[in-house]
């Protein structure tokens, strides 16, 4: 479908796109990325207290470079960084993997409440554009039957997880009732505060990363904090779950780009401006994490 997609474009509008890129401010890009970085470095210091709540220690640059190999691996099977992850810290810090990976499962539920606030709020500020842009994209019949299968599975589903006896589903229930647990101890942790103060660094970052991103090219530099916020939600939700966002990422951007008046062109430029310099750096931090990992911990 993405190929398909960008088919569509002219040879007049594909020299367009790359007079983008030749006349962009990558002033702007680098701020960018620096708020990214900002934003990884900020989870390395904040999984460490995690850690440290479990009575595990493991040094910024470990996480750091974990996390750097986490977002590499991103790139080619989505979530298999999350594992990596858990078992970088296993062999450098003989932290258990079912630990390491509790906390990173804490993490990320951390972060979807967090991603699903923004989510809200862009909902409350840019309503009708994204009520327009989804019915673009997804066709009132389809959307109304994948809801109604959704909920009645959902509530199947419920049902069979809280009054069920078979063994799958107390699993199952033990399992959630942990990671509930898991998620609620954090709030109970000493360094909770900074903990939480990181969290919130992490998301700024994320959204200045847009921000500043927008500023690179003539025809975004005027979208508002709130547009930024809309591209940086449904950026998120498409990188979430692709591998990186590779082709599906600069196409939707550029379509929610479309409703408040930047062309197509403009916006795609744009989205590939953002992946493309930001996936350059996740692969060679990623790259440079594998090679120095041993180095930095031979003494392990």
């Amino acid at each position: 479908m993405v190929v398909y997609a960008y088919k569509q474009f002219t040879p007049a509008q594909i020299t367009e796109m790359k007079s983008y890129f030749a006349s962009a401010n990558y002033y702007y890009v680098f701020l960018s990325l620096i708020f990214m970085k900002i934003s990884h470095a900020s989870r390395a210091y904040r999984w460490k207290y995690s850690l440290q709540y479990l009575g595990y220690q493991s040094g910024f640059w470990n996480n750091f470079m974990a996390i750097s190999v986490g977002y590499l691996l991103n790139l080619t099977i989505p979530r298999s960084g999350e594992l990596s992850r858990a078992a970088v810290l296993q062999k450098y810090n003989n932290i258990p993997f079912d630990k390491g990976f509790g906390t990173i499962i804490a993490e990320r539920i951390i972060d979807l409440v967090c991603l699903l606030l923004f989510v809200t709020i862009t909902l409350v500020l840019q309503y009708k554009q994204l009520i327009q842009f989804f019915s673009e994209q997804i066709p009132l019949k389809q959307l109304v039957v994948f809801l109604g299968v959704a909920a009645i599975a959902g509530v199947v589903g419920l049902y069979l997880l809280y009054t069920s006896t078979l063994r799958f589903f107390v699993f199952i229930r033990n399992k959630i009732a942990g990671l509930v647990e898991g998620v609620l101890s954090i709030f109970k942790m000493p360094n909770r505060v900074p903990f939480l103060l990181h969290t919130v660094l992490i998301w700024v970052g994320f959204v200045l990363t847009f921000y500043f991103g927008t500023k690179a090219l003539p025809a975004t530099s005027t979208l508002t904090l709130g547009v930024t916020m809309v591209a940086f939600v449904v950026g998120s939700l498409t990188i979430s779950f692709t591998n990186g966002g590779f082709g599906a990422f600069p196409l939707l951007i550029a379509k929610i780009l479309g409703l408040y008046g930047v062309s197509l062109t403009a916006g795609t430029a744009f989205g590939w401006i953002l992946w493309t310099t930001q996936t350059v750096l996740v692969i060679v931090l990623g790259g440079l994490s594998f090679l120095l990992l041993p180095i930095v911990n031979k003494e392990k």
